[in-house]
């Protein structure tokens, strides 16, 4: 029996991404994904010519809404589509597009639900500063311990998304700032979901996004506290909404999308 070849959609949580958006975009092997889509969060700069001009589907926020923010709406947009696979990939060029085919095959193979880009065999070639590393190792040791896993790395924005996941997954009520990475994961391994990872290698250099010390401490901080309500949920101890699967699918709610409009 033939089985069916799944939609793959890229998208890209954009914010001042217009430096390093086309160079993105024009490494992502061809054919690997269907379609590309961009979500622009009130960028200040030409982002969205950029990927005008690239041909791509833009969709713009009418404020800054945050990257957990941005986050929602690419998700929302993707599943819109029809994706049956969606991949996560910085227009920032910190992660190689080139691995796009390596992040999904877990999934299409039928052996993950969440696949997840670890940098860390690459975090000194690369250029992760010494304390990034030191915090990265630590929250994801935490995070082991409390997921049962036995993951390199969680902080990584390369990911892929089997849509079944995405549509059962309540990511609205997540929190728009950098938080919502590991809310997901949390999410994710609340309701089951297989997960796997992939070794990416990574640049960071002056056009790549990323977050200073102090941003750092608030988001580690966040992580354990999201550990605690984790861990506080299982016991029974604590009832939190985002640890409710949801029934629906999300190509079904046009109206509370936080996307604004398509650039066409």
């Amino acid at each position: 029996m033939k089985t069916e070849t799944p939609k793959i959609v890229a998208i890209m949580p954009a914010y001042n991404a217009s430096k390093t958006l086309e160079q993105t975009y024009r490494e992502i092997p061809e054919g690997s994904v269907d379609e590309c889509i961009v979500v622009d969060d009130f960028s200040a700069d030409s982002t969205v010519e950029v990927a005008r001009k690239l041909g791509l589907r833009v969709f713009l926020h009418r404020e800054n809404q945050g990257y957990g923010g941005n986050q929602k709406t690419c998700y929302v947009e993707a599943l819109k589509t029809g994706a049956d696979i969606v991949v996560m990939l910085h227009p920032d060029y910190q992660y190689d597009p080139k691995r796009i085919p390596d992040l999904v095959r877990p999934i299409v193979e039928g052996r993950a639900d969440l696949v997840l880009g670890s940098r860390m065999a690459y975090a000194i070639a690369g250029g992760m500063p010494f304390y990034k590393r030191l915090s990265n190792h630590f929250l994801t040791w935490c995070e082991n311990r409390v997921f049962g896993l036995r993951l390199s790395e969680y902080h990584t924005g390369f990911r892929a998304f089997r849509r079944s996941l995405l549509e059962t997954t309540p990511f609205l009520l997540n929190s728009n700032d950098f938080i919502f990475d590991q809310e997901i994961v949390a999410q994710a391994v609340w309701f089951g979901a297989r997960l796997e990872e992939i070794s990416v290698p990574h640049r960071y250099f002056p056009e790549a996004s990323t977050i200073g010390l102090a941003r750092s401490i608030r988001y580690g901080l966040g992580v354990l506290a999201l550990l605690a309500t984790f861990l506080l949920n299982r016991k029974g101890l604590m009832t939190s909404r985002m640890f409710r699967p949801l029934h629906h699918a999300y190509g079904e709610i046009p109206a509370n999308s936080p996307a604004d409009r398509p650039v066409t």
